[in-house]
């Protein structure tokens, strides 16, 4: 509008209106909140807080995936990792991933797809060949697992992290050496031994094709070289590993699981002992025990359960004395065992730090030494410092690794602010 004035026309402006309170006829007019907004807002809130509210009254997040869950992220990662920490601790996550995968296999006869590529066309119940690769196209991305000869089942994560590393390996390995020179120059002996990966041992059952297998090659090749050398000096498994599964007439992992079975895990522990005191498992009797069922962790990234028999065993480190035995509590916190010596047990103070492949069969780890350690590598992530210090009472410091986890740089270990704190500390507490 405007108004005369003696100065000529002028203009009054309106105070400004928001959208939302024009009148609904008014071609203008937006709602503030429309029930799609709502709904939407609603929906977010409900997916964020309610992991958070569950956890108030008693809910926890399972692991299944083989993998560690997200934790809550912090500074400028709250906007980029949130979303990630509400998928790993959504309630009742695993039940609904087990729910999918029996509706997929019980109603459409098809394995889920949890892995698939998305343009995958779905055809005829068929029966499963051998390699079901063959009958696929050409792979063109990475997998959660990847499906082998025979219903072998292989973590597609050994794939894309030796692939795509979070640290390249020359770093790795240059890590693991300012490692083994920490130890050393405190006067304590250091050893190291990697778990070589089940795509690494049991390739007779990996599938013909899959996405990224010649960088796995290669990736995998260096990797070995570099453990091997001197600098590294780490205690390379894959050659035992072989052996004993052609004793046994069987590998030593299982079909569904990506960690090996007790025989694997007695291979690892007999190297160990031999390389802190040599000659000590010449006196060692492994008795078969028990059999044991257990739930395989890769068929469960398919939605379905499926079990391995593991064959249990007595380790007995002077032939008669039973050692082994079971190790409970939280894997994440330094435990301690101790016991009388005997032949064939390890006279030394021990602290062994270790992944899930050392927590496989830990009850013969703990029967070959008087005086052992034993705390989980995620353990430097919560409390470095903590960890520094248990080594630090020690004359033997053992650190196994799983391959996967130094191929694609992720081991907490590899930390730089880890090697700092575990050098600072056993520098303060040499020994001679």
């Amino acid at each position: 509008m405007s108004v005369e004035s003696s100065e000529g026309p002028s203009r009054v402006a309106l105070d400004p209106l928001h959208e939302s309170f024009l009148p609904q006829e008014h071609a203008l007019y937006r709602p503030r909140h429309s029930p799609r907004q709502r709904t939407a807002l609603i929906t977010a809130v409900v997916y964020l807080c309610l992991p958070a509210l569950l956890l108030v009254v008693g809910v926890r997040p399972e692991e299944f995936e083989n993998r560690r869950l997200a934790a809550f992220p912090s500074g400028w990662d709250l906007f980029t990792g949130l979303d990630e920490w509400a998928a790993d601790h959504l309630p009742f996550r695993k039940e609904a991933v087990e729910a999918s995968g029996a509706i997929s296999r019980g109603v459409f006869g098809e394995q889920p797809r949890f892995d698939r590529r998305p343009t995958e066309v779905a055809g005829p119940v068929q029966t499963q060949p051998k390699d079901p690769s063959l009958d696929r196209p050409d792979p063109t991305s990475y997998v959660e697992v990847l499906e082998g000869k025979d219903d072998w089942l292989y973590l597609g994560g050994d794939v894309k992290g030796a692939c795509s590393p979070k640290t390249p390996t020359d770093d790795v390995l240059d890590r693991l050496a300012r490692l083994r020179t920490a130890v050393e120059a405190s006067g304590r002996k250091f050893v190291l031994v990697v778990a070589p990966s089940k795509t690494t041992v049991v390739t007779e059952y990996l599938p013909a094709k899959y996405y990224g297998k010649e960088c796995l090659t290669k990736a995998r090749d260096h990797f070995w070289a570099g453990v091997d050398d001197k600098r590294v000096d780490a205690i390379d498994l894959r050659d035992d590993l072989a052996a004993e599964a052609k004793r046994l007439g069987h590998p030593v992992y299982t079909k569904n699981d990506t960690h090996w079975n007790h025989d694997g895990a007695l291979v690892m522990i007999r190297a160990v002992a031999d390389a802190v005191r040599p000659g000590t498992t010449r006196t060692w009797q492994v008795d078969p025990a028990r059999k044991i069922d257990r739930e395989g962790d890769l068929a469960r990234l398919l939605g379905r359960t499926a079990s391995d028999q593991y064959q249990a065993y007595d380790l007995k480190p002077d032939g008669s004395t039973v050692c082994s035995r079971p190790v409970t509590g939280d894997e994440r916190k330094p435990q301690r065992f101790t016991q009388a010596r005997v032949p064939g047990v390890v006279e030394a103070k021990v602290g062994w730090i270790g992944d899930s492949f050392t927590f496989a069969a830990p009850s013969y780890l703990v029967a070959g030494y008087t005086d052992v350690t034993v705390q989980h590598v995620s353990g430097v992530t919560a409390d470095a410092g903590q960890v520094a210090r248990m080594l630090a009472d020690t004359d033997v410091v053992v650190v196994e690794a799983a391959e996967r986890n130094l191929l694609d740089g992720t081991n907490p270990i590899l930390t730089p602010a880890v090697l700092d704190a575990i050098g600072g500390e056993l520098a303060k507490k040499p020994r001679r």
